[in-house]
């Protein structure tokens, strides 16, 4: 199966079936950029329930329609030690937050100037952890029906209603079990038992 995804922020573990389960990754380059989506903002399990980390971007004051790809950071204030703050705080305590760590703390230093090389670097080094390749091809043009299985959709988390089996999570005695947050909860959570779950699971 061939796939076309939005790149996003440590993403969904909807995008990550749909990857897992595929043998061809398309990532779409040429979109216009959507306030409110995952493109910027990934969810995570906290101490408190969901927690949404939100990347801060520079609006351009050119153009209403700026594409994804030309979107920039912005570097006014620390949102990178916040969010790896977060992270520490949601799953320090979690069986492989310490495995991965020093494969993630690099995304967290880098300064990039684009939310895209950003995206593509955190879905890099997620597949690399998972033990799951990722070789993607981009799109160069954008078209409104795709050619391969479009998962597109996916990056709109709230219209996003992938439902999944469940696994243990750190706070779940305190809220419960949270479905399809952010990559980072399965991987953390499971270890490398995450790709078999990724690849029995259905969208």
């Amino acid at each position: 199966m061939e796939i076309l995804l939005h790149p996003s922020y440590f993403p969904s573990i909807s995008h990550f079936v749909a990857m897992a389960q595929s043998e061809k990754i398309v990532l779409e380059m040429e979109d216009n950029f959507q306030k409110q989506t995952n493109r910027n903002r990934m969810y995570i399990y906290s101490p408190n329930g969901v927690q949404l980390l939100n990347i801060p971007i520079k609006h351009s004051a050119l153009t209403a329609h700026q594409k994804t790809k030309d979107v920039q950071l912005e570097t006014a204030f620390d949102w990178q030690k916040q969010h790896f703050k977060s992270l520490e705080a949601a799953y320090r305590s979690s069986p492989f937050f310490e495995y991965f760590e020093d494969d993630i703390v690099p995304i967290f230093e880098k300064k990039h100037k684009y939310l895209m090389d950003l995206n593509l670097q955190t879905m890099e080094i997620v597949s690399k952890c998972l033990g799951m390749p990722f070789q993607p091809e981009s799109t160069v043009e954008y078209f409104k029906e795709a050619s391969q299985t479009d998962f597109r959709s996916l990056i709109n988390g709230k219209k996003d209603f992938s439902e999944f089996d469940v696994y243990t999570q750190v706070f779940e005695e305190k809220h419960g079990y949270i479905n399809n947050l952010s990559i980072l909860d399965l991987l953390f959570n499971e270890g490398r038992h995450a790709l078999a779950y990724l690849k029995n699971q259905s969208l």
